[in-house]
Formats: structure tokens, sequence, C-alpha cells
């Protein structure tokens, strides 16, 4: 079958077939329909190949991924592939190292050796001043999830990180806890200002004084919420909960506290953010924030894909409070 089929079946002309084919405007809700059901009739697949000789595009686009949540990555690159299925577009994934010299290079390469039309960068990517002026440089569009500065550079998706902090810290007051420490994430990442902000903004509100000994600052990585957690337990006065400004680092709070004999909920509460599966599997089940990331990886994929010209959109997702049994009232 061949654009030509599709064009006579569906009684328009070739240049309508290839508008819809490339989700372009200036087709009608019921031409479009038609087109469609034609397609979808005949199985009709365009050719990669000579998609890309008719016009300027590669039809592929590429995704900078650098997080040390393995599910972080497998729902961006779920929820972009989601959207580029839709439109016909293939997805490539590209690890990225911010410490690695060679990393503008690589982007570079990336860039020159499959013409890729446009990314989508993640955090830490998003906020990195040298892939921004290289790409800006390059004239290569790009999309960012979750920027922490110069936000109406590019379209972005996001969530109000600081705002969905403050919520899971008051849940912590509304329980009745006062000594409420807070481990945040890696300083590279925006979002990590941002939920201690939250954390801060909640417990100010509450007019609960905030000691400085009750935070400490880890990587998002199992491993430094436990040690975090192990440093906090041993302080004199130690707290009765603790909010990770992840699930893993919250994860590792819980053994921590297991491992040194503070039962959780009853003597020590513990809430993290993102709701990732290791939210769910650990006992008891971490008290977390819904972060929509393969909503948000659909989204920054729908920017992206827009006609060249679209105006900046930082379209806002929302997210959910998610109340698990980790939290609860501290003893006495």
């Amino acid at each position: 079958m061949t654009i030509k089929d599709v064009s006579r079946e569906a009684g328009v002309s070739i240049k309508t077939v290839s508008r819809v084919l490339n989700n372009e405007k200036y087709v009608g809700a019921e031409t479009r329909a038609r087109v469609t059901a034609v397609v979808e009739r005949l199985n009709f697949r365009p050719s990669s190949a000579a998609r890309v000789l008719a016009g300027r595009r590669s039809f592929q686009i590429a995704l900078i991924c650098d997080n040390p949540s393995p599910y972080y990555v497998y729902e961006m690159q779920s929820g972009i592939r989601d959207r580029c299925e839709e439109a016909g577009v293939r997805m490539i994934a590209q690890p990225y190292d911010r410490q690695s010299s060679k990393l503008l290079d690589e982007i570079e390469s990336l860039i020159d050796s499959i013409q890729i039309d446009g990314l989508i960068l993640t955090p830490p990517a998003s906020d990195c001043v040298e892939v921004l002026d290289l790409l800006s440089a390059r004239s290569v569009p790009f999309v960012r999830v979750s920027p922490g500065f110069d936000v109406m550079l590019t379209s972005s998706t996001f969530i109000d990180n600081a705002r969905a902090a403050a919520d899971v810290t008051q849940h912590l007051i509304n329980l009745g806890h006062r000594r409420i420490a807070h481990i945040s994430g890696d300083p590279a990442f925006a979002a990590s200002a941002q939920r201690t902000t939250g954390y801060l903004d909640a417990m100010r509100a509450s007019g609960i004084a905030v000691d400085p000994a009750l935070i400490r600052t880890g990587n998002y990585y199992f491993t430094s919420g436990a040690s975090a957690a192990e440093a906090l337990l041993a302080l004199p006065s130690p707290p009765t909960a603790i909010f990770a400004a992840s699930d893993d680092m919250a994860a590792g709070a819980l053994a921590a506290a297991h491992r040194l004999g503070v039962r959780a909920p009853e003597a020590l509460s513990i809430a993290g953010f993102d709701d990732t599966a290791i939210s769910r599997v650990v006992w008891p089940p971490l008290t977390t924030i819904h972060q929509p990331m393969r909503q948000m990886a659909y989204a920054a994929a729908d920017l992206l894909l827009r006609p060249a010209g679209a105006a900046v959109e930082r379209r806002e997702l929302g997210y959910e409070l998610v109340v698990r049994g980790s939290t609860a009232p501290p003893m006495g």
C-alpha cells in the first residue's frame, strides 16, 4: 500500500494524507477521521526513508536522561514512547552523565549522526547551562521536564514541588509531629531545593521552629537516606518524623530505623516523594507524593511534536498525597 492508495480510498489529496500522518494543522476533524480510518483499514505504514526524503524531518526525537531512580527513567521513556507511537515518531533514549568531560561532544554527535527533530531533557540536564547553550546555538528544538531556572526559555512540563512538599510536611504536622526532619535531594536537581522550600514553608506556617540539625543532605539514593536517618536518630533529641525528598531515600531511612530497632510508624513516621514502586513494597508501605511521571513525559513529547513556531508553553500537572502505613501520630 502507498500513500496514493490512501489518497484514492479517502477521496482526498496526497498532501492532505501527508498532513494527517504528520499530525499537522489545516485538516478538518471529519477529513482527519476519514483518512485515519482508511490508514487503519489498509494497514498503511509510511516508509521512514520516504518521509525523511520528502521533507526536512527525521521523525526521531531523543530523550536525555540521568536519574538515580530506574523507575523514573522507565516512566519517562514509557510516557514519551506512548506519544511517539501516536505520531509515528521514533524515540531514542540517550544516557546522560553530567560528570563526563565528553558530554557536549556526545550530544553533538547524537544530533549530527541521526539528525534528530528535537530533544527532551529531564533533570538535571534540564538545568545544565552548557547543554542549553549548545542546543540553542544549534537551533535544535527541545522541551524540558521540571526546569528550575529560566523557565520560559522553552516549553516544559512540571509539578509544583514546593507545594507538594508542603502538603506532605503538613500531613505530618496534622498528625501531631513537631520534630520533623528532612532529607533533601541532590543539589544538582532543582526539585531538591523546591522540596526543601516546601518543607520549611509548612513548618514556619505552623509556627514550628526549624532545627538545622534536622535537615540532612542526601543524593536520592537508598544509601544516602539510610546514612542520614542513622545520623538523625543518633541525635540527643531525635525526630519523631522524617520527610525524605524521594522514595528511595525514605526506604533507606526506613531500613535504618528497622536496623536500629526503632519501630515505624509507632516511634518514627517516614514519608517520601514520587510514589515509585519501592514505596509500595517496603514495610510499612510509604506515605508519599504521587508524581505523575509518565504523564509529564507524555506531555513533554506532545509539546515537542507541535508544529514549528508554536508558542512556549508551561504545562503543569497535578500531584496527589498518598497516605499509607508509614505515618501515624507520635507516641504519647
